[in-house]
This record gives C-alpha cells, sequence and structure tokens, in this order.
C-alpha cells in the first residue's frame, strides 16, 4: 500500500483525492489546501493543517498540485522524506531551485508529469541522444483561461475579437509571467535536457473563439531535416485552466511515480 499526501485541494486535487481512495493500491495519508474551508463535510482525519507535520503521516510520495511557491519552500524537505511530484513545473524556470531539487532527489525521486506534452518519451530519448535540436510548444487557449501576471496580464485584458500572441520565445522567462498555464512547457524543458529552459521556445496565444478546447502544438526538429509537428485539443471549458483530458495523464502520472529511485524523472 502506497501513502499518498496530496497538496492542494481545487479540483485537480479533488480529482486526485478520489482516485487515491478509490484505488486498492493506493491510501490518502492527508490533504492540505491554503484554504481549510475546502474541506467542508471531508474527514478531519485525513486534513493536514500545517505541512510542517507531514513527516508525522508517513508518506511514500507527495504530490503539488496547488502552486509553485509550494516547491520554492518545501520541495527540498519534502524529498529528504518521500518522493515528490511536482504538478507546478514551472517552478523549475528557476535555475537556483532545480539545482537545490536535484541536490536534494538523492534518497527519493522527484517527479514531473508530462500533462498536456504530448510525445515527451520521445523527445527525451532524443535528448538523450543529442539528436534533438529545436523545440517550440505553442497553446492557444481562451483568455479568460489565462491567469498571467506583468505586462502578459494586460496585453490579454485587452483581446476582445481577435486573437493575440501574448507572447513568443525561452519558456524560462514565460514561465514566471504565466506559473498555472504552461506547466507543459515547463515539463518539455525538463524532457528536452539537452535544451533546456533557454532553448525551448513557447508561444500562448489567447484566442476568444477558443470556447471548447484547448489547443497544444508540439513541433521538434532533428538532423537532416527531421521534423514532427502534433496538435492536441483538448476539452476545456470557457475560463478552464486546465482541459479536462489533463486530468486522466495526471493520474497516470500519479501511479507512475514510483520505483524509479533517486533524481528526476519524467512521469
Amino acid at each position: 500500500m502506497r501513502r499518498v499526501g496530496v497538496v492542494g485541494y481545487g479540483h485537480l486535487g479533488k480529482f486526485l483525492v478520489e482516485k487515491i481512495q478509490e484505488h486498492p493500491e493506493l491510501e490518502l495519508a492527508f490533504v492540505w489546501n491554503r484554504s481549510p474551508a475546502a474541506f467542508e463535510g471531508f474527514s478531519k482525519d485525513l486534513v493536514l493543517q500545517d505541512l510542517k507535520d507531514f513527516k508525522e503521516r508517513n508518506v511514500d510520495l507527495i504530490v503539488e498540485v496547488a502552486h509553485p511557491d509550494i516547491t520554492r519552500q518545501w520541495g527540498p524537505i519534502f524529498l529528504q522524506e518521500a518522493d515528490y511530484m511536482i504538478g507546478s513545473p514551472t517552478a523549475l524556470s528557476s535555475q537556483e531551485l532545480e539545482t537545490s531539487l536535484r541536490a536534494a532527489a538523492t534518497k527519493h525521486g522527484l517527479y514531473v508529469p508530462s500533462g498536456a506534452f504530448w510525445g515527451a518519451e520521445d523527445i527525451k530519448k532524443m535528448a538523450d541522444r543529442g539528436t534533438l535540436q529545436n523545440l517550440k510548444v505553442t497553446m492557444t487557449k481562451h483568455p479568460t483561461s489565462f491567469k498571467l501576471n506583468g505586462d502578459l496580464k494586460t496585453k490579454n485584458d485587452q483581446v476582445k475579437d481577435t486573437k493575440l500572441i501574448l507572447y513568443d520565445g525561452p519558456v524560462r522567462e514565460l514561465c514566471p509571467l504565466a506559473p498555472n498555464n504552461v506547466n507543459t512547457m515547463a515539463a518539455a524543458a525538463i524532457a528536452a535536457h539537452n535544451l533546456g529552459f533557454d532553448k525551448v521556445s513557447g508561444s500562448i496565444v489567447s484566442d476568444p473563439q477558443m470556447t471548447d478546447w484547448h489547443i497544444v502544438e508540439v513541433e521538434v526538429w532533428g538532423p537532416n531535416g527531421f521534423n514532427v509537428k502534433t496538435t492536441r485539443s483538448n476539452p476545456a471549458a470557457v475560463g478552464a485552466v486546465t482541459g479536462t483530458a489533463t486530468y486522466a495523464s495526471f493520474l497516470s502520472s500519479m501511479l507512475g511515480a514510483k520505483s524509479k529511485g533517486a533524481g528526476v524523472h519524467l512521469c
């Protein structure tokens, strides 16, 4: 029986908690949320009031589905005691944080879910062989599905009837501006480790006509003119940050986050 703690109890957190409680080989060790009001009607014995008490729950895997700040504050500490799956990998755009997490992942594994990133394993294989030359991820969503900071928020607020490219450039610079929206791109930068956050390109497009879908396009370039482009249409309601197909993908990643030992693993 693998004991799992869930940090974050929004839509994705609730989905995972339900699936953990239904799974014959998983046991919910705890669930934590910044706002305790979310737990109305939930078993108090399973609610962790303070994250510093997580050690008392004898947890095997901690799953973050809250905010990149959780990893900044707690990631290295969690890794001292358990495997850790980072649901907000945009936090890894900080080179300092990525370095500290890799240094902490000596006994336990740091798992990065592929999420809506289609073709992650093939791209990682190309990176392993050094044949991956370029990678670009383009995400198109309804304006209300973006949670942005700084100038990008200002640009997005002005989108009315015509789609607009809000950003096109290195993923490292984009992650702090769109920490809730571009986890797919962060996963791409981890898979494409020979390119990393500075050389993987990301583009986000705000499109008022995108009322039923999130579109994720992944384009890969390799030697001798090798080129692959995939387009993923993920069902999503207006205003939804996460498409519905990503929930199932995240669950699969959580189930696969085990038995790989120390180090950083894409799952």
